[in-house]
Protein backbone atom coordinates (compact mmCIF):
# COMPACT_ATOMS: atom_id res chain seq x y z
CA UNK A 1 0.00 0.00 0.00
CA UNK A 2 1.37 3.46 -0.98
CA UNK A 3 2.16 5.78 1.57
CA UNK A 4 4.33 8.49 0.12
CA UNK A 5 5.05 10.05 -3.16
CA UNK A 6 1.17 10.28 -3.58
CA UNK A 7 -0.41 12.36 -6.49
CA UNK A 8 -3.98 13.76 -7.12
CA UNK A 9 -5.87 11.52 -10.14
CA UNK A 10 -7.02 14.13 -12.52
CA UNK A 11 -10.70 13.54 -14.66
CA UNK A 12 -9.34 12.27 -18.31
CA UNK A 13 -10.86 14.67 -21.02
CA UNK A 14 -12.23 11.62 -22.86
CA UNK A 15 -14.73 11.11 -19.85
CA UNK A 16 -15.15 14.38 -18.58
CA UNK A 17 -16.61 15.11 -22.37
CA UNK A 18 -18.80 11.80 -22.76
CA UNK A 19 -19.91 11.06 -19.25
CA UNK A 20 -22.84 12.54 -17.35
CA UNK A 21 -22.49 12.39 -13.27
CA UNK A 22 -25.40 11.55 -11.29
CA UNK A 23 -24.41 13.09 -7.58
CA UNK A 24 -26.80 11.27 -4.77
CA UNK A 25 -27.23 12.46 -1.19
CA UNK A 26 -29.68 13.51 1.55
CA UNK A 27 -28.44 17.04 1.79
CA UNK A 28 -27.05 17.03 -2.27
CA UNK A 29 -29.54 20.18 -2.37
CA UNK A 30 -28.37 21.92 0.69
CA UNK A 31 -27.36 25.96 0.84
CA UNK A 32 -27.56 26.76 4.41
CA UNK A 33 -24.78 25.77 7.26
CA UNK A 34 -25.55 23.18 10.02
CA UNK A 35 -28.25 21.13 9.84
CA UNK A 36 -31.09 20.91 12.73
CA UNK A 37 -30.79 16.96 13.25
CA UNK A 38 -28.06 16.14 10.74
CA UNK A 39 -25.63 19.03 11.43
CA UNK A 40 -22.29 18.98 9.32
CA UNK A 41 -23.04 15.97 7.29
CA UNK A 42 -25.49 18.74 5.45
CA UNK A 43 -22.46 21.08 4.90
CA UNK A 44 -20.41 18.64 3.65
CA UNK A 45 -23.17 17.25 0.73
CA UNK A 46 -22.90 20.66 0.12
CA UNK A 47 -19.53 21.13 -0.10
CA UNK A 48 -19.20 18.38 -2.55
CA UNK A 49 -21.95 19.21 -5.14
CA UNK A 50 -19.96 22.53 -5.24
CA UNK A 51 -16.86 20.71 -6.58
CA UNK A 52 -18.31 18.33 -8.66
CA UNK A 53 -20.16 21.40 -10.27
CA UNK A 54 -16.44 22.77 -10.68
CA UNK A 55 -15.15 19.80 -12.29
CA UNK A 56 -16.69 20.50 -16.48
CA UNK A 57 -18.76 17.27 -16.59
CA UNK A 58 -22.39 17.58 -16.88
CA UNK A 59 -23.87 17.19 -13.29
CA UNK A 60 -27.09 15.80 -12.24
CA UNK A 61 -27.79 15.96 -8.27
CA UNK A 62 -30.67 14.05 -6.71
CA UNK A 63 -31.61 13.53 -2.81
CA UNK A 64 -34.10 10.69 -2.76
CA UNK A 65 -33.97 6.98 -3.84
CA UNK A 66 -36.63 7.72 -6.37
CA UNK A 67 -33.88 9.15 -8.88
CA UNK A 68 -32.78 5.70 -9.45
CA UNK A 69 -36.30 3.66 -9.93
CA UNK A 70 -36.17 4.66 -13.44
CA UNK A 71 -32.98 5.05 -15.22
CA UNK A 72 -31.73 8.63 -15.23
CA UNK A 73 -30.17 10.62 -17.70
CA UNK A 74 -26.49 10.20 -16.49
CA UNK A 75 -23.94 7.23 -16.95
CA UNK A 76 -22.24 7.37 -13.65
CA UNK A 77 -23.38 7.81 -10.15
CA UNK A 78 -21.47 9.64 -6.98
CA UNK A 79 -24.25 7.83 -4.07
CA UNK A 80 -23.58 9.51 -1.40
CA UNK A 81 -27.08 8.87 0.67
CA UNK A 82 -25.50 5.98 3.01
CA UNK A 83 -28.62 6.39 5.94
CA UNK A 84 -31.76 6.46 4.55
CA UNK A 85 -33.86 5.94 7.71
CA UNK A 86 -34.45 2.50 7.41
CA UNK A 87 -32.49 -0.92 8.42
CA UNK A 88 -29.89 -1.49 5.73
CA UNK A 89 -30.31 1.60 3.93
CA UNK A 90 -26.63 1.29 3.08
CA UNK A 91 -26.72 -0.93 0.14
CA UNK A 92 -29.90 0.30 -1.62
CA UNK A 93 -27.89 3.22 -3.38
CA UNK A 94 -24.88 0.31 -5.11
CA UNK A 95 -28.58 -2.25 -5.33
CA UNK A 96 -30.54 0.30 -7.50
CA UNK A 97 -27.03 1.12 -9.64
CA UNK A 98 -26.85 -2.62 -10.83
CA UNK A 99 -30.51 -2.87 -11.46
CA UNK A 100 -29.76 -0.29 -13.73
CA UNK A 101 -26.47 -1.11 -14.88
CA UNK A 102 -25.28 2.13 -13.98
CA UNK A 103 -21.75 1.84 -12.63
CA UNK A 104 -20.96 3.98 -9.32
CA UNK A 105 -18.04 4.82 -6.81
CA UNK A 106 -17.76 2.67 -4.22
CA UNK A 107 -17.95 -1.24 -3.15
CA UNK A 108 -20.55 -3.73 -4.80
CA UNK A 109 -23.76 -4.03 -2.21
CA UNK A 110 -22.56 -7.06 -0.43
CA UNK A 111 -19.08 -5.56 -0.04
CA UNK A 112 -20.67 -2.06 1.25
CA UNK A 113 -22.64 -4.84 4.02
CA UNK A 114 -20.23 -6.84 4.29
CA UNK A 115 -18.35 -3.88 5.80
CA UNK A 116 -21.49 -1.63 7.46
CA UNK A 117 -22.13 -5.05 9.61
CA UNK A 118 -19.90 -4.50 12.54
CA UNK A 119 -19.71 -8.24 13.48
CA UNK A 120 -19.34 -9.53 10.08
CA UNK A 121 -16.20 -6.88 9.30
CA UNK A 122 -15.26 -7.84 13.21
CA UNK A 123 -15.10 -12.05 11.94
CA UNK A 124 -13.04 -10.59 9.02
CA UNK A 125 -10.54 -8.98 11.12
CA UNK A 126 -10.72 -11.75 13.90
CA UNK A 127 -10.02 -14.76 10.89
CA UNK A 128 -6.74 -12.46 9.90
CA UNK A 129 -5.19 -11.99 13.15
CA UNK A 130 -6.49 -8.25 13.12
CA UNK A 131 -6.48 -7.65 17.08
CA UNK A 132 -10.62 -6.23 17.68
CA UNK A 133 -12.36 -6.31 21.38
CA UNK A 134 -14.46 -8.87 22.29
CA UNK A 135 -17.99 -8.90 21.34
CA UNK A 136 -21.28 -9.94 21.13
CA UNK A 137 -24.37 -9.38 18.76
CA UNK A 138 -27.80 -9.57 19.41
CA UNK A 139 -30.05 -9.85 16.24
CA UNK A 140 -33.74 -7.61 16.67
CA UNK A 141 -36.07 -10.49 16.94
CA UNK A 142 -33.72 -13.20 18.55
CA UNK A 143 -33.28 -14.26 22.28
CA UNK A 144 -31.38 -11.91 24.29
CA UNK A 145 -29.25 -13.27 26.62
CA UNK A 146 -26.68 -10.42 28.37
CA UNK A 147 -24.51 -13.52 29.64
CA UNK A 148 -22.73 -13.80 26.14
CA UNK A 149 -21.66 -10.44 26.78
CA UNK A 150 -17.96 -10.55 27.23
CA UNK A 151 -16.57 -9.59 31.13
CA UNK A 152 -16.22 -6.07 32.00
CA UNK A 153 -16.98 -3.00 34.08
CA UNK A 154 -17.89 -1.31 31.04
CA UNK A 155 -19.45 -1.88 27.50
CA UNK A 156 -20.39 -0.22 25.06
CA UNK A 157 -23.43 -0.99 23.31
CA UNK A 158 -24.48 0.60 19.75
CA UNK A 159 -26.80 -0.53 16.26
CA UNK A 160 -24.46 -2.88 14.52
CA UNK A 161 -25.22 -1.23 11.46
CA UNK A 162 -24.87 2.77 11.89
CA UNK A 163 -22.52 5.82 11.66
CA UNK A 164 -21.22 8.59 13.59
CA UNK A 165 -21.56 7.06 16.86
CA UNK A 166 -25.54 7.24 16.13
CA UNK A 167 -27.46 5.25 18.80
CA UNK A 168 -24.51 4.56 20.95
CA UNK A 169 -24.81 4.22 24.64
CA UNK A 170 -22.90 2.64 27.62
CA UNK A 171 -23.88 -0.08 30.79
CA UNK A 172 -21.80 -0.86 33.66
CA UNK A 173 -23.75 -3.37 34.77
CA UNK A 174 -25.51 -6.16 32.74
CA UNK A 175 -29.14 -5.60 33.59
CA UNK A 176 -27.88 -1.80 31.83
CA UNK A 177 -26.83 -3.84 29.11
CA UNK A 178 -30.14 -5.71 28.54
CA UNK A 179 -31.96 -1.92 28.81
CA UNK A 180 -29.69 -0.81 26.18
CA UNK A 181 -30.09 -3.66 23.81
CA UNK A 182 -33.69 -3.02 24.04
CA UNK A 183 -33.57 0.38 23.53
CA UNK A 184 -31.12 -0.61 20.16
CA UNK A 185 -33.88 -2.81 19.09
CA UNK A 186 -36.28 -0.17 19.59
CA UNK A 187 -34.71 2.00 17.03
CA UNK A 188 -35.27 -1.02 14.10
CA UNK A 189 -31.40 -2.26 14.39
CA UNK A 190 -29.69 -4.87 15.51
CA UNK A 191 -27.50 -4.09 18.49
CA UNK A 192 -23.38 -5.06 19.02
CA UNK A 193 -22.11 -5.12 23.21
CA UNK A 194 -18.65 -5.35 23.93
CA UNK A 195 -15.97 -3.71 26.57
CA UNK A 196 -15.51 -0.29 26.52
CA UNK A 197 -11.37 0.41 25.38
CA UNK A 198 -9.89 3.53 27.26
CA UNK A 199 -7.66 5.24 24.60
CA UNK A 200 -8.20 7.25 21.34
CA UNK A 201 -9.38 6.52 17.73
CA UNK A 202 -6.41 6.31 15.51
CA UNK A 203 -8.21 6.60 11.60
CA UNK A 204 -6.57 5.31 8.64
CA UNK A 205 -8.06 6.96 5.45
CA UNK A 206 -7.21 4.98 1.98
CA UNK A 207 -8.07 6.14 -1.49
CA UNK A 208 -7.19 4.85 -4.68
CA UNK A 209 -4.52 6.29 -6.82
CA UNK A 210 -3.07 4.59 -10.23
CA UNK A 211 -5.43 1.39 -9.32
CA UNK A 212 -4.08 0.51 -5.58
CA UNK A 213 -5.13 1.37 -2.58
CA UNK A 214 -2.82 4.23 -0.87
CA UNK A 215 -3.05 5.46 2.66
CA UNK A 216 -3.01 9.47 3.59
CA UNK A 217 -1.64 10.32 6.64
CA UNK A 218 -3.31 8.79 9.63
CA UNK A 219 -5.25 11.14 11.88
CA UNK A 220 -5.97 10.75 15.76
CA UNK A 221 -9.06 11.84 17.38
CA UNK A 222 -6.71 12.53 20.50
CA UNK A 223 -9.26 12.63 24.03
CA UNK A 224 -8.47 14.86 26.99
CA UNK A 225 -10.29 11.96 28.83
CA UNK A 226 -8.95 8.39 27.22
CA UNK A 227 -12.64 7.11 29.28
CA UNK A 228 -15.18 9.59 27.03
CA UNK A 229 -17.61 7.96 25.35
CA UNK A 230 -17.69 10.03 21.58
CA UNK A 231 -21.50 10.82 20.38
CA UNK A 232 -22.86 11.64 18.04
CA UNK A 233 -23.99 15.10 18.95
CA UNK A 234 -20.35 15.75 19.09
CA UNK A 235 -19.87 14.08 15.74
CA UNK A 236 -22.28 16.28 13.59
CA UNK A 237 -20.92 19.35 15.54
CA UNK A 238 -24.45 19.75 17.09
CA UNK A 239 -22.93 20.90 20.47
CA UNK A 240 -19.70 21.79 21.48
CA UNK A 241 -16.65 19.50 21.89
CA UNK A 242 -13.99 21.34 21.75
CA UNK A 243 -12.49 20.48 25.56
CA UNK A 244 -13.49 16.32 24.84
CA UNK A 245 -11.26 15.83 21.76
CA UNK A 246 -9.72 17.20 18.80
CA UNK A 247 -8.57 15.73 15.35
CA UNK A 248 -4.72 15.84 14.92
CA UNK A 249 -2.29 14.10 12.53
CA UNK A 250 -1.60 10.52 14.15
CA UNK A 251 2.74 10.42 14.36
CA UNK A 252 3.73 7.50 16.60
CA UNK A 253 6.46 5.91 14.32
CA UNK A 254 6.34 2.90 15.91
CA UNK A 255 2.42 2.05 16.03
CA UNK A 256 1.99 3.62 12.45
CA UNK A 257 3.80 0.21 11.06
CA UNK A 258 1.48 -1.70 13.32
CA UNK A 259 -1.63 0.16 12.17
CA UNK A 260 -0.67 0.02 8.37
CA UNK A 261 0.01 -3.65 8.33
CA UNK A 262 -3.46 -4.41 9.73
CA UNK A 263 -4.97 -1.55 7.61
CA UNK A 264 -3.26 -3.40 4.56
CA UNK A 265 -4.45 -7.04 5.71
CA UNK A 266 -8.25 -5.56 5.98
CA UNK A 267 -8.22 -3.08 2.92
CA UNK A 268 -7.73 -6.62 1.23
CA UNK A 269 -11.12 -7.96 2.02
CA UNK A 270 -13.14 -5.26 0.59
CA UNK A 271 -11.44 -4.52 -2.62
CA UNK A 272 -12.30 -2.64 -5.00
CA UNK A 273 -14.14 0.32 -2.69
CA UNK A 274 -12.43 3.24 -3.96
CA UNK A 275 -12.27 5.01 -0.63
CA UNK A 276 -12.90 3.99 3.01
CA UNK A 277 -12.01 4.92 6.71
CA UNK A 278 -10.24 2.32 8.67
CA UNK A 279 -10.71 2.83 12.31
CA UNK A 280 -8.70 1.28 15.41
CA UNK A 281 -8.87 2.30 19.23
CA UNK A 282 -5.64 2.55 20.58
CA UNK A 283 -4.91 2.85 24.37
CA UNK A 284 -1.56 4.49 24.88
CA UNK A 285 -1.15 3.45 28.45
CA UNK A 286 -0.94 -0.12 27.27
CA UNK A 287 -0.04 0.05 23.60
CA UNK A 288 -3.05 -2.34 22.50
CA UNK A 289 -4.50 -1.89 19.20
CA UNK A 290 -8.39 -2.97 18.55
CA UNK A 291 -9.79 -2.61 15.38
CA UNK A 292 -13.10 -0.65 15.85
CA UNK A 293 -14.54 -0.58 12.24
CA UNK A 294 -14.14 -0.04 8.75
CA UNK A 295 -16.82 2.64 7.14
CA UNK A 296 -16.86 2.57 2.80
CA UNK A 297 -18.18 5.19 1.27
CA UNK A 298 -17.52 7.61 4.46
CA UNK A 299 -16.96 11.37 4.97
CA UNK A 300 -15.01 12.87 2.80
CA UNK A 301 -15.89 16.77 4.43
CA UNK A 302 -12.58 18.87 4.35
CA UNK A 303 -13.09 19.50 8.25
CA UNK A 304 -13.15 15.58 8.85
CA UNK A 305 -10.60 12.74 8.45
CA UNK A 306 -10.47 12.52 4.91
CA UNK A 307 -10.11 16.03 3.95
CA UNK A 308 -7.65 16.88 6.74
CA UNK A 309 -5.24 14.04 6.01
CA UNK A 310 -5.64 14.98 2.08
CA UNK A 311 -4.35 18.64 2.75
CA UNK A 312 -1.90 16.58 4.81
CA UNK A 313 -0.57 14.41 1.47
CA UNK A 314 -0.72 18.02 -0.76
CA UNK A 315 -4.19 17.47 -1.54
CA UNK A 316 -6.59 20.45 -2.31
CA UNK A 317 -10.44 19.22 -1.34
CA UNK A 318 -11.14 19.62 -4.74
CA UNK A 319 -8.20 17.46 -5.76
CA UNK A 320 -9.61 14.96 -3.34
CA UNK A 321 -13.15 14.41 -4.43
CA UNK A 322 -11.55 14.44 -8.46
CA UNK A 323 -9.03 11.41 -7.74
CA UNK A 324 -11.88 9.81 -6.24
CA UNK A 325 -14.71 9.84 -9.08
CA UNK A 326 -11.76 9.96 -11.82
CA UNK A 327 -10.46 6.61 -10.26
CA UNK A 328 -13.77 5.21 -10.02
CA UNK A 329 -14.67 5.70 -13.56
CA UNK A 330 -11.22 4.78 -14.69
CA UNK A 331 -11.59 1.32 -13.19
CA UNK A 332 -15.31 0.55 -14.24
CA UNK A 333 -15.30 2.42 -17.79
CA UNK A 334 -14.95 -0.35 -20.35
CA UNK A 335 -12.59 1.38 -23.15
CA UNK A 336 -10.43 3.45 -21.26
CA UNK A 337 -7.09 2.54 -20.13
CA UNK A 338 -5.42 3.82 -17.24
CA UNK A 339 -3.19 5.62 -20.00
CA UNK A 340 -6.12 8.07 -20.37
CA UNK A 341 -5.68 9.57 -16.72
CA UNK A 342 -2.06 11.50 -17.97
Amino acid sequence: MRTTDLRPTKLPARLRDTQRLLFIAKHAKWTGGLHPDDGNHAVYHRETREILEGLGIPLLVADDYSALFERPEADFVFPLLNRGGFFNSEILLPLLCNRLGLPYVGASPIVRGLSDDKHLTKLEAAARGVPTAAWALFRRGAPVDVARCPPAARWVIKPNNSSASWGIRDAHSRSEVARAIAEVHALDHDALAEPFIDGSDVEVPVVTIDGEPAMLPMMIFEQADPAHLRTYQEKRDLVDRSAKYSLKLFDDAAMREQLLAYTRQMADVFRPFDYGRFEFRVDFATGEIRLLEVNLNCNLWSEKVFGRAAVAAGFSQAELIETVVAESMIRQLVGFARKDAA
